[in-house]
């Protein structure tokens, strides 16, 4: 039987996230990489279970709570000071959900791309608002029943992977909490980049999502094994696939799992089915052409 080691020692045990929390996972095992020369910055948000109140935190490396839209700017002028002031070996981190990285974050941080500070931000994508009640987020997929939308959402997720790749950022890059590995490797490269990078991570959230706490790395899996959520990186313009399944694997298990799909028939997951592999097709024939 496989070993594997136990992550997340910069980050105090007992927390009070939700059983199965996703978030939490991935917060340890990019800790793990960036080690106690970091300083973390989180918005009023899951992560804010993390970072705490007043005199108490659960990171064992200095952490700062923004306002919820401005954690790339408070990322920004941090990293500038250390700049000024000569410190070259600190790693400065945004760590927030969707909802304050593709809605309310996303002003200050394409500005803060556009400028090129030196930080490494990490998208935890649970697909909606959760720690304020489940509400629908810009990354909210079609079909999914938040709070907000009891019928299931209208209309796509926003892209914003695609909108940080058109502003020519020097590192971009996929992850997903079941796949923690391949998540370490982007978080290593990402510490090494003279400027802004940026990774975007899938976290299946129990809670929100309606499925069993148990489930969460499974569910993290099925995402990425039915091209629903292809893990990629792009270094300067080049793109490479860093993970492909054998064999794709049929939508209908992951979505079925899911009490928040439980909306959506047999023609739509059809129709989900053929759009997630024209569009891992397309990746794939992207990675072929820029990687031989």
């Amino acid at each position: 039987m496989k070993e594997y080691p136990v992550i997340g020692q910069m980050l105090h045990n007992g927390l009070t996230t939700c059983e199965g929390c996703s978030m939490e996972i991935v917060a340890r095992a990019m800790l793990d990489i960036l080690g106690p020369r970091t300083v973390m910055l989180t918005p009023p948000s899951c992560s804010a279970i993390l970072t705490g109140a007043g005199l108490e935190t659960g990171w064992k490396v200095p952490s700062f709570m923004s306002n919820l839209e401005a954690v790339a700017a408070y990322a920004s002028g941090i990293s500038e000071a250390y700049a000024i002031l000569g410190v070259e070996d600190v790693n400065v981190v945004g760590f927030a959900g969707d909802g304050g990285t593709v809605d309310i974050g996303l002003q200050a941080l394409s500005g803060a791309v556009e400028r090129g500070h030196r930080f490494i931000y990490v998208c935890y994508d649970n697909e909606a608002y959760m720690n304020t009640g489940i509400q629908r987020s810009g990354a909210t997929p079609p079909g999914a029943w938040t709070t907000t939308t009891p019928s299931g959402k209208i209309g796509p997720k926003k892209d914003v992977v695609a909108m940080l790749a058109a502003q020519g950022i020097p590192y971009l890059a996929t992850a997903s909490a079941g796949f923690i590995e391949d998540f370490q490797r982007k978080v290593r490269k990402a510490k090494d980049i003279d400027g802004p990078a940026y990774i975007h991570v899938h976290a299946p959230c129990p809670t929100g999502w309606r499925f069993a706490p148990r489930q969460t790395v499974n569910m993290a899996r099925l995402a990425v094994n039915s091209g629903l959520w292809p893990l990629f990186e792009i270094t300067g313009h080049r793109f490479r696939l860093t993970y492909r399944p054998k064999q794709l694997l049929p939508v209908g298990e992951y979505f079925r799992s899911q009490g928040r799909f439980s909306s959506l028939d047999d023609s739509a997951l059809d129709l989900v089915e053929k759009e997630a592999r024209d569009s891992y097709e397309r990746l794939l024939k992207r990675h072929e052409e820029e990687n031989g």
